[in-house]
């Protein structure tokens, strides 16, 4: 053979391609396609070897130090009586209410649950609820007062003079011995009587030092007795106590042997919390404040720390608010060193969001199309190489599945679980078999009809003539001849189960919170504020969506191009 024929020979057999070769030179001369692999194996990386490297969890919640101010207590100056009662007192509700009534009525007597009792009125906006015992009755006729005692009295002479002073005097009340006796007054005669008291009533409010002091009520009413006579001390139970009244005479503070004992003034301040004990000191400088109409005021703590307080106001009432140091959910924070792509709106670190969510979304794309695929090509197959009666049912129940209304199926199973409260991670699997399910019938449609076009060709009669089983012919002949158009086909779809999944997730039907899918971190953004303000937290996940759709598109257009016969070698 001469050098020129053998190398005519060669040239001929190195244009001999293989057609898989051939596929691929088509494949690799489409630059998209090429493009579209790289955006695809980037995703992967991105999606499944990035969550392994993130050094965050996909649920991991970040927390910061916040200083905010708090509610921290209520101020109001008491308009309304407060009625105290000795502790073997034994006076119920229905009493209290009529003392009050009674005194809103100018009333110095009134009956209530069967019994009598008097009113003594010792002062401004200060009253005593007791019963009298009678102990004389005096006359008036032209200024010469005649008494009459009528129980035995220590000091006779002593009590007639008591009594003539402070009628002069025009006194309610008078003392002999360190007794007390009430005179009360109908035209001009007096009945003089002791009086055995069981309660106070007062707009006072009074206030410990410490927190487990106790206050008597029969402090509270000498405490307030002092305070109207405008006496420097008072007896109780046997102690001294010192007064220390404003010169209004509307506040003080009660010492005990130079000690502060308690305080009283018209301002109630009440903690927030009932564990927390706001010493008076503090209760002072919160009433000073709110006298002088101040909108915040500092105070030195019992550590000689001192605190800001922020005073506001709401129609009589005021609120005493504390800053506070407090551990809040890092929500919304910029891009970081610590952050790349910045947190969302549960303090979740975004890129790693982003990492999870791409493998949730590209897992259940390509579950959904092998899924669509395998009962597509099982109900296609058998529809079309058996014809007849197999045909119609197949193709009914394909037409039975075109029918049914995706959208609102979707609303309706995503309520049902939403009820039933179905584990995030379960729920996935529900929505691959919903997607699946609704998704098969068009590869059904066109299996079908490219083994309607092959199932009459002379390799298929070959191997009808050689005795081959029915589910040989099909699977290992017919379908291998459609694995071109099926690959077309997967491919395009993934990028329509992505989106599918995505508007599912949106619309709070598919993949929930915590799990991250790509569609769900999008719908976190339900607010126009958070949309135009923070535009890191959903446009990543809105661009890997667009960027992986497009880079399954640009593979499935160069899988079809490059099956194609009548492309150009």
């Amino acid at each position: 053979m001469s050098q020129t024929a053998a190398s005519e020979k060669l040239e001929k057999r190195e244009k001999v391609v293989s057609p898989g070769t051939l596929i691929r030179k088509r494949f690799t001369r489409n630059r998209l396609a090429v493009f579209g692999v790289g955006i695809i194996i980037f995703m992967f990386l991105f999606s499944f070897v990035g969550g392994i490297v993130s050094p965050y969890g996909e649920c991991q919640v970040f927390r910061k130090t916040e200083t905010t101010y708090k509610d921290y207590a209520g101020v109001a100056e008491n308009t309304e009586f407060i009625y105290t009662a000795k502790e073997n007192a034994n006076l119920s509700p229905i009493v209290q209410a009529d003392t009050i009534f009674a005194i809103n009525q100018g009333d110095t007597t009134f009956n209530s649950d069967g019994k009598g009792y008097s009113l003594l009125k010792r002062g401004d906006d200060f009253y005593q609820v007791a019963t009298l015992n009678k102990v004389a009755e005096a006359i008036n006729i032209r200024g010469i007062s005649s008494v009459s005692i009528q129980k035995d009295v220590s000091d006779s002479t002593g009590f007639k003079q008591a009594y003539m002073q402070a009628d002069k005097a025009g006194e309610q009340s008078f003392a002999v011995n360190g007794t007390t006796y009430f005179i009360e007054k109908d035209g001009r005669k007096s009945v003089i009587s002791t009086a055995d008291v069981l309660a106070s009533v007062s707009k006072l409010i009074f206030n410990a030092y410490e927190k487990d002091t106790s206050i008597t009520a029969e402090f509270k009413a000498e405490a307030e007795l002092a305070m109207i006579e405008g006496k420097d001390s008072f007896l109780v139970d046997g102690k001294t106590y010192e007064v220390q009244a404003d010169q209004e005479g509307k506040s003080a503070v009660f010492k005990i042997d130079g000690t502060d004992f308690a305080s009283a003034s018209r301002f109630s301040v009440r903690p927030i919390n009932n564990d927390v004990f706001l010493s008076v000191p503090f209760k002072e400088a919160v009433e000073e404040a709110v006298k002088g109409e101040q909108k915040e005021f500092t105070f030195t703590n019992e550590d000689g720390k001192e605190e800001t307080f922020q005073i506001t106001k709401k129609n009589l009432e005021y609120t005493v608010k504390k800053q506070k140091e407090t551990q809040v959910n890092a929500t919304y924070q910029a891009p970081s060193k610590k952050h790349w792509m910045g947190t969302d709106g549960n303090g979740m670190d975004m890129l790693t969001r982003l990492m999870y969510g791409g493998r949730i979304s590209l897992t259940i794309g390509f579950i959904v199309v092998i899924f669509e695929i395998i009962l597509g090509i099982i109900v296609g197959g058998l529809s079309g190489y058996f014809g007849g009666w197999v045909d119609s049912v197949c193709m009914r129940l394909v037409d039975v599945f075109n029918c049914i209304p995706s959208m609102p199926l979707y609303i309706i199973l995503g309520a049902i679980m939403d009820y039933l409260k179905i584990n995030p991670k379960i729920r996935i699997y529900f929505l691959c078999i919903i997607l699946a399910a609704l998704s098969w019938p068009q590869v059904a449609r066109m299996v079908r009809g490219q083994i309607l076009s092959l199932r009459e060709q002379e390799f298929m009669i070959a191997t009808e003539a050689t005795g081959i089983r029915t589910s040989r012919r099909i699977f290992k002949h017919l379908i291998p001849n459609v694995i071109p158009q099926l690959i077309v086909i997967a491919t395009m779809g993934l990028g329509n189960v992505i989106l599918a999944e995505a508007s599912l997730s949106f619309l709070g039907l598919g993949v929930k919170y915590p799990l991250a899918s790509w569609g769900n971190i999008v719908n976190a953004v339900n607010d126009i504020y958070i949309m135009t303000n923070y535009l890191f937290v959903w446009v990543p996940a809105g661009m890997l969506i667009l960027i992986t759709v497009l880079g399954f598109n640009f593979i499935g257009d160069g899988l079809r191009d490059a099956f194609d016969p009548k492309m150009k070698r």
